[in-house]
């Protein structure tokens, strides 16, 4: 492989006792044994009510990206991570199993099995790390983004936190925020990459380096045309609404205001613009929002949401605590698979055998509970499995667009009981049930 595709392979995205684990599996001769890993969480982060799933577009890719490359297996070589047989074997690794799973922007609870991968064991359990480090880091994204939007009502939500973040974790965020109902972005690699929406104008430090506000918003007006955004609270909020008015006219896109009360703020310059026959022009808050101060600014006469820091890392909760487990395997080198769980003394056992997930909803057609199962599907629910294949022998039959991914996520949110988008402290808000087959 040349350098670049080098760059981009996946397969060092990795914890090295995946591959001891392979070595010895080898040396005993079970690696080759039929395996099921199911992917889910055991609880939602406190006081959370559902949990949305992202990434699953990047597994796909990542997936397909996980081969060995030269340099690669140089290097496991030189630093003796595993021996020469397993050296041959990644030499020659591609995925050829199945991978089935919760679509994108679907929302899930604890004990939902979002994701079930399929294989040897050798083949599947060297994409535990991979798949967790994404969909956790994602799905925590999402899981925040969806409160905001919900919170927001019909005013847009922007993602604006590439600055708090790793570079590519800042590319996932604003995908997963995407996905969770955010309009667009301001990572510009996010915009390119994923096809999102882009967005941004001016910060405190253009103003700054003209000599005078108005000569700054009479700059962007010029470059931008009247339906730009203006900061206008880097010296005299007052001042600088009346200015940006009488440089664009009535027809200014909107303000900016990143600073101080919001609330008191949004409804002062609101009544200004109107005065100032700005009837149109738009209001757009920034400044450190989360969920609440969204929630908070209801009321008030905004008309967007920025969002930087509390949406790039989950709003408090940076990860979903999400597992990847070996529930089935066969018995043999030909046998029947049997189920095999964890009995752990606290809350990190798990229930054995590959499951399907279904959602029942009540007679209203709302969801009632998260039901997840061993052994035969029930016929009345049937028609509500929530599981999608994903890869079939090692070749993606799942990838969408992510628009649907978007759209999906809107259906699933408006299905569930009223309370789910409430932000007082609660449950989970379906209960999860566990059907034991034989």
């Amino acid at each position: 492989m040349d350098a670049t595709t080098a760059r981009h392979s996946t397969a060092l995205l990795t914890d090295r006792y995946e591959l001891t684990m392979l070595q010895a599996a080898l040396r005993s001769g079970a690696a080759h044994r039929r395996s099921v890993f199911e992917v889910f969480t055991r609880r939602l982060p406190d006081g959370r009510r559902y949990g949305v799933l992202a990434g699953v577009g990047r597994v796909l890719d990542a997936v397909e990206d996980f081969r060995f490359t030269t340099p690669q297996l140089d290097w496991l070589s030189d630093q003796g991570v595993v021996d020469e047989q397993t050296l041959r074997f990644l030499s020659d690794y591609r995925f050829t199993g199945d991978i089935h799973g919760y679509p994108e922007g679907e929302v899930y609870f604890p004990g939902s099995p979002v994701m079930t991968v399929e294989g040897s064991f050798a083949e599947a359990v060297i994409l535990e790390t991979l798949i967790l480090s994404i969909l956790n880091f994602d799905s925590a994204v999402a899981a925040a983004a969806s409160r905001m939007t919900s919170a927001a009502g019909d005013r847009p939500c922007i993602e604006m936190g590439a600055r708090r973040a790793h570079e590519q974790a800042a590319v996932a965020a604003a995908r997963a925020a995407y996905v969770a109902g955010f309009k667009a972005t301001s990572d510009l690699e996010a915009g390119f990459t994923h096809g999102i929406p882009t967005t941004g104008t001016a910060a405190h430090a253009f103003t700054l380096l003209h000599d005078s506000e108005r000569d700054a918003f009479t700059a962007q007006i010029e470059s931008m045309g009247r339906g730009t955004t203006l900061l206008v609270d880097t010296y005299d909020l007052k001042e600088a609404v009346r200015t940006a008015v009488e440089v664009a006219g009535p027809e200014l896109g909107a303000v900016r205001i990143d600073s101080g009360d919001l609330t008191l703020l949004a409804h002062r310059v609101r009544r200004q613009l109107d005065e100032l026959g700005a009837t149109a022009t738009r209001i757009i808050v920034t400044s450190d929002l989360d969920e609440y101060a969204i929630a908070a600014l209801a009321a008030a006469p905004v008309d967007g949401y920025g969002v930087g820091t509390s949406l790039v890392t989950g709003s408090g909760h940076p990860t979903c605590a999400m597992v990847y487990k070996l529930v089935a395997r066969a018995a043999g080198p030909d046998g029947p698979l049997v189920s095999v769980a964890k009995r752990s003394a606290g809350a990190k056992s798990s229930v054995g055998g590959r499951k399907w997930a279904a959602r029942r909803p009540d007679a209203d057609g709302v969801a009632e509970a998260e039901v997840t199962g061993t052994g035969e599907i029930p016929d009345a629910l049937a028609p509500h499995l929530l599981q999608v294949p994903l890869v079939k022998g090692g070749e993606v039959v799942g990838r969408e667009p992510l628009t649907a991914a978007r759209e999906r996520h809107v259906r699933a949110r408006a299905a569930l009981p009223l309370s789910a988008t409430q932000l007082s402290r609660g449950e989970p808000v379906l209960p999860t049930e566990l059907l034991l087959g034989h």
